[in-house]
């Protein structure tokens, strides 16, 4: 492959469209050219001279800006990003060798001397690629293609649009890659000049700045660069995955909900955590107006998504004759894994997520190349039985709070019917809890009797591939490492479209939805609660999501069918309400290992079991036994935070330690 070649590739990658279709065994191909990308992307500049030349002509000022865009983190890599294995909605099995490391912080076993999926000096990449980059590398360039680009001396061959454009792009990073670090280690430095290529942070003494300093200074940044970018990507061939108006603004609103949650707001877990020179560096005092801030930031965020096109995935196909019910399960499964849909206000370009083998069972018989589909059809993403609890009835409430339907005995043992043939496989015998379930439980889930409609089923959605998840059976746990630990399957994450057959799996890889419109209307919602209690306008955006999932609105599901039918009319009840309704709608997307952070509730809810049905069973009665698969231990307030590290504290000893740590 020679220059020009390599550079057209590596742009074909960077805008989102170097995997447009199915991804199969030939993912291997993809790895392969993707690292032959690496030296074109990774242009870090190694003297004066060599910055210079970057700024001569707009070509070269170009590949400057791709560096450092590739430093973003790859969040739709289970081996990168520690919200997907890291918390409580996916677990592994024990035999896990060396990927994902997350599981490890899952585990209880974060520490010190060599702290895990470290960003902060680019360790610890969590198994497989051993790139994990430090992200103080990324806004160092970005500082440095900032200070070179403002500066109309050079790269006289630009516009004065797309320069503005540019440094906006730049400045979006730089405040990004400061949130992703201010929400792993919580007050950090802020790296506002650029620093010499020689040198970094804590080799030049910097210090760790107040929490408020921190939030002031990244929202203001991500405001100004959202003035200089444009509302939508018109160019999607070349430019998909570019920074936008709307993410900026995005991004800047969930900063400030950050920001305005107990774990920053008023913490007194942290009243005492000072600098050498007794700089206290979080604000002890309770600020209610932190949620008017970003109330008011949602909105703007809303706002510039809506005008620019974003809306609420609807799967409206015809192609082939399907029931409602299948078809409400592809809108709320398509809103996730097809290619850049309108509801992806951010969808990652640089990190496709490809792991769909480790969600999905075995469907099929395997008669040929067994090995290779015990791997492909792995199924080792287990969701724990609290996920699957966490859904709503069908009547849009807590199971333990609808009065009409009775889930006192989950591993009751029940006979799939007519009725229910879209969901669960008719004469089936399953557990009581995956009767009467709510949309989503079916569309994110599947377990032991469970429907998954593909696009390649043959003989339509009521008569389609099923689960059988016991030991001995199909999708049952079966390979000593290669298996589904708990009972349940994540549906949510294998695009429909991929397929599988008698030898043969082909997975569809899609852009990581970093943020979707969904995501910003519960975050609002939330907001305008805390902000201005009893308005009811937080309850319209809640249902705004509801209804895609064709459940009835809050008020209706509580006063009609809850036994505190009342608890949506109070600030806490609703509270209550919207952090569940985040916890179901954004499941496996990454979203509730920070939101157990910042709600400061991570004590209490990663402190529990991680439990399953009994997979080594092949008897129905003794699979639908509760099976406690591992015993957490998170600790308060150190786990909250990641440790910097022994190796970053004794070479700037201006870096104290977080507590606990």
């Amino acid at each position: 492959m020679n220059y020009s070649d390599n550079i057209k590739n590596c742009l074909k990658h960077f805008y989102g469209r170097f995997i447009q279709n199915t991804v199969s065994v030939v993912v291997v191909l993809l790895i392969f050219s993707f690292a032959s990308c690496k030296k074109y992307l990774d242009i870090i500049p190694d003297n004066v001279s060599t910055i210079d030349n970057a700024f001569k002509l707009r070509i070269e000022a170009e590949k400057f800006l791709y560096t450092c865009y590739s430093y973003l983190p790859l969040e739709g890599d289970p081996g990168y990003d520690p919200g997907f294995v890291g918390g409580d909605e996916i677990w592994y099995p024990p035999v896990i060798g060396l990927w994902p490391r997350a599981i490890h912080i899952a585990r209880g076993e974060q520490n010190r001397s060599d702290p895990l999926l470290n960003v902060w000096r680019g360790a610890q990449s969590g198994g497989g690629p051993s790139d994990l980059k430090p992200l103080w590398a990324g806004i160092r360039n970005c500082n440095i293609f900032l200070e070179n680009l403002r500066d109309t001396s050079k790269v006289r061959d630009i516009s004065l649009d797309e320069r503005k454009r540019w440094i906006g792009e730049a400045e979006f990073l730089k405040a990004y890659y400061h949130y992703y670090l201010f929400r792993m280690y919580g007050p950090i430095p802020l790296i506002d000049k650029n620093i010499s290529v020689e040198e970094s942070s804590y080799e030049n003494g910097q210090k760790r700045m107040p929490v408020d300093d921190c939030v002031n200074y990244m929202a203001e940044m991500l405001d100004t660069a959202a003035g200089k970018l444009p509302l939508k990507i018109f160019d999607e061939n070349r430019e998909l995955g570019r920074i936008t108006r709307p993410i900026a603004l995005a991004i800047r609103a969930e900063l400030l909900l950050t920001a305005a949650s107990p774990l920053f707001n008023g913490n007194p877990d942290f009243a005492s955590f000072r600098d050498n020179d007794n700089v206290q560096l979080f604000n002890p005092v309770y600020d209610a107006n932190k949620w008017v801030v970003a109330r008011d930031a949602a909105l703007k965020a809303i706002t510039a998504a809506e005008a620019a096109g974003h809306q609420l995935y609807v799967y409206n196909e015809n192609a082939k004759p399907i029931s409602d019910i299948t078809r409400q399960q592809l809108s709320i499964r398509n809103a996730v894994a097809k290619n850049f849909n309108e509801e992806h206000v951010w969808g990652l370009s640089n990190s496709y997520f490809g792991s769909s083998s480790r969600c999905m069972p075995r469907l099929v018989g395997i008669d040929k190349a067994e090995t290779i589909l015990r791997v492909y059809m792995s199924s080792i993403f287990s969701a724990p039985l609290k996920m699957a609890k966490m859904f709503y009835t069908k009547n849009g409430v807590p199971i333990d709070e609808d009065k009409a339907l009775d889930f006192s005995v989950p591993n009751q043992l029940r006979t799939g019917t007519a009725a229910e043939k879209y969901n669960i496989r008719e004469g089936y015998i399953t557990a009581r809890l995956n009767f009467d379930r709510e949309p989503r439980f079916y569309a994110d889930l599947c377990f032991d009797g469970g429907n998954w409609y593909m696009n390649d089923s043959k003989n339509g959605d009521a008569d389609t591939y099923y689960v059988q998840g016991k030991m001995g059976e199909l999708a049952g746990a079966s390979d000593v490492a290669y298996y589904n630990i708990t009972g349940y399957f994540i549906k949510k994450l294998v695009n429909w479209e991929s397929t599988i057959g008698n030898g043969f799996a082909s997975w569809k890889a899609y852009p990581w939805p970093r943020m979707r419109l969904a995501n910003l209307y519960l975050m609002y919602a939330e907001a305008l609660n805390e902000a201005e209690p009893g308005n009811s306008t937080a309850i319209e955006y809640i249902d705004r999501v509801r209804q895609r999932a064709s459940l009835p609105g809050v008020v209706q599901s509580w006063t009609n069918f809850s036994r505190n039918p009342t608890k949506y009319q109070t600030q806490e009840g609703l509270r209550e309400i919207i952090r569940r309704e985040r916890s179901i709608e954004l499941a496996f997307e990454g979203n509730r290992f920070w939101d157990l952070r910042r709600w400061k509730t991570a004590a209490s809810e990663l402190n529990t079991d991680i439990t399953g049905w009994n997979v080594f069973s092949s008897a129905t009665p003794s699979y639908y036994q509760e099976r406690v698969e591992y015993s957490r231990n998170f600790i308060t307030p150190r786990d909250y935070f990641w440790p910097i590290g022994d190796y970053d504290t004794r070479r700037n000893p201006n870096l104290v330690e977080n507590p606990g740590w």
